[in-house]
């Protein structure tokens, strides 16, 4: 048994359909909790719309490389290409994290799966979602969510919104 920490987000057609059918679908494997929807502006160098992001703690018989391949079916089931790195997506899922049954953290530096998530750390669309679904985590190598969402630029936290709270 192990448990995952996995970011979900998508900015492209039916955001909020892909990531509430990749919820559904991690229902079946595992899924202990999943966080609120949030906007967020988009990261990277690429133009684009805005992403919905949530979190989602999921534990089950995998390991770190089983969660890695569950998150390539979801994102395949969601249509996902890549074509252009750090680009829209309809769905992206990320394991952020891996823990062993006795809540030891997988670590990983191999080019496939580093773990923990290697900028997770520095996302704000990662880490406030996770830090309203579980106000204790901990994210292995870094420390605990809540000082790493308070150590972030404040316009950072800020432009990430609660999707209900939106007009």
């Amino acid at each position: 048994m192990s448990r995952a920490v996995l970011s979900l987000g998508g900015n492209l057609g039916d955001r909020v359909g892909n990531l509430r059918g990749a919820l559904v679908a991690l229902t079946g494997s595992g899924l202990v909790a999943g966080s609120t929807l949030y906007e967020t502006p988009p990261w990277g160098p690429v133009e684009q719309p805005p992403y919905l992001n949530a979190i989602a703690v999921v534990r089950g018989d995998r390991d770190a490389a089983g969660w890695l391949a569950l998150a390539h079916e979801l994102e395949q089931a969601a249509g996902r290409t890549r074509e252009i790195r750090f680009g829209p997506r309809t769905l992206d899922v990320d394991v952020v994290t891996v823990s062993a049954d006795d809540g030891t953290p997988v670590l990983s530096d191999a080019p496939e799966l580093t773990l923990p998530h290697p900028r997770a750390a520095e996302r704000a669309f990662v880490l406030v979602p996770w830090l309203s679904l579980d106000p204790r985590a901990v994210l292995p190598g870094h420390g605990r969510v809540a000082d790493l969402v308070s150590a972030l630029p404040p316009a950072d936290v800020a432009a990430v919104a609660r999707w209900e709270q939106l007009a």
